[in-house]
């Protein structure tokens, strides 16, 4: 029997007889000669049947086949420049598993609405298909990267008693009769965690009851989140430049392909490497007013035009650090002899993708935290555990968020997050 193979390995193959598992893509009806593209989750190949060669029961089955029908196909492998794969597999036997009738999505324009409607089914299109694989290596690449510069991957509760941020833009649930919360954002989990490791991360979804209808938001997304003991903002800001410079490269080295697929300039991705510049808060407002925003204010934060303006003045990405203290989280680090400003940091992709990164320096004082909390007017027993950190061995860290759809949506070129996760949750949009 011939062996089973994977499309991506086909080449290994060149002069063999193997058996292929997958599904069909497209077929061109040729009378005699059966035009098939076969898929199998790693790759897509041209099989060529010739009534000739094969039974003609087989052949039949090649003459009736349908898109998206699932198949096994035999045949031998062969070299052909003229294919996109650069091999083509002339079929010596082909057998139907399921014939499919009336598959949704045809070659022809289907709207947004109804591709989002049949995502289960639109995943398997070429360009759907290689989104995903360039996420699966960002993650991966993400892992690696933190992996092997000495930070250890510590899970955090998806359930929590309070809010990391905001309490605005929370899920609350009935947790055995106590109202608990979908995470926003593990990294207070992760301030406990360095305490005992040092280096750590954490990955995993986070929720935000946002309702916004834009093109970068929405409400469950992933987010990794590595955090670092005795570190300063300078210090996470090395960190993330370096890992996001690893992830393109790694992109760009392995997925030429499948960027071609989604019609990628990657221009602008070659230029990706670190170190990035770094622009404080005030001087993005100066820039802002002198680039088309004249009245923008001192103390607003960011809208997405803005981020476009000031990214757009640089080929690579760009932090702006020192933001106002009003608009960040109450656990930030104020600047000293500016308590208006704290020792936060975001990083700005190019092109107008804006923000992909949100960190910065943590508070060490006990006594400070406490007042922040009530300013903020936050329930202080729900963070008794938050204040015991800063009672047992407080100490400078530092730490950052970044958001997994927004840099796929920016490496891939996309002009909306919802193509960037298998399966959206967007405000009215939860099916399927």
């Amino acid at each position: 029997m011939a062996p089973v193979v994977r499309i991506s390995d086909i080449g290994q193959h060149v002069g063999q007889t193997v058996t292929l598992h997958g599904w069909i893509y497209n077929r061109t009806d040729k009378g005699r000669l059966q035009f098939i593209q076969v898929r199998d989750g790693s790759g897509t190949i041209q099989a060529v049947a010739f009534k000739k060669n094969m039974p003609e029961a087989a052949f039949d089955e090649a003459r009736r086949v349908t898109q998206e029908s699932s198949v096994v196909a035999t045949g031998s492998v062969r070299e052909d420049p003229r294919s996109p794969t650069g091999y083509e597999l002339d079929l010596s036997d082909f057998a139907i598993v399921q014939l499919a009738q009336d598959y949704p999505i045809t070659p022809k324009e289907h709207g947004v609405g109804f591709l989002m409607e049949h995502r289960h089914l639109w995943l398997r299109s070429a360009r759907q298909h290689a989104i995903i694989r360039i996420r699966a290596t960002i993650i991966r690449s993400i892992r690696n990267w933190l992996d092997d510069h000495g930070f250890t991957l510590v899970d955090t509760p998806i359930l929590t008693p309070s809010a990391a941020e905001g309490t605005t833009t929370l899920f609350e649930t009935d947790y055995f009769g106590t109202p608990a919360y979908l995470t926003q954002s593990g990294q207070l989990y992760n301030e406990a965690n360095i305490m005992a490791f040092g280096k750590v991360y954490c990955f995993g979804p986070t929720f935000r009851a946002e309702k916004s209808k834009t093109r970068r938001h929405l409400t469950e997304f992933w987010m990794v989140e590595p955090e670092m003991a005795f570190a300063t903002l300078e210090d996470y800001m090395d960190v993330a430049q370096d890992m996001v410079s690893t992830i393109v490269q790694t992109v760009l080295e392995k997925h030429q392909a499948d960027l071609k697929t989604v019609e990628r300039d990657t221009t602008w991705l070659e230029k990706v490497v670190a170190p990035f510049p770094r622009l404080s808060y005030d001087d993005a407002v100066a820039l802002l007013q002198q680039n088309g925003f004249p009245d923008f204010p001192w103390g607003e934060d960011f809208g997405a035009p803005h981020e476009t303006t000031i990214s757009n003045q640089y080929d690579r990405p760009v932090f702006v650090y020192h933001y106002p203290t009003h608009f960040k989280a109450f656990y930030m680090e104020p600047v000293e002899g500016r308590p208006e400003v704290c020792r936060s940091a975001d990083l700005l992709a190019p092109e107008g993708y804006g923000e992909i990164i949100g960190g910065g320096q943590r508070m060490t004082s006990l006594e400070l935290l406490e007042q922040r909390i009530q300013e903020h007017k936050l329930p202080r027993e729900a963070y008794e555990w938050y204040l015991d950190l800063r009672k047992y061995g407080s100490v400078p860290h530092s730490g950052f968020g970044l958001g997994i759809e927004r840099t796929v949506a920016w490496v891939c070129g996309l002009e909306h997050v919802r193509e960037t996760i298998p399966y959206p949750r967007m405000l009215e949009k939860i099916y399927p």
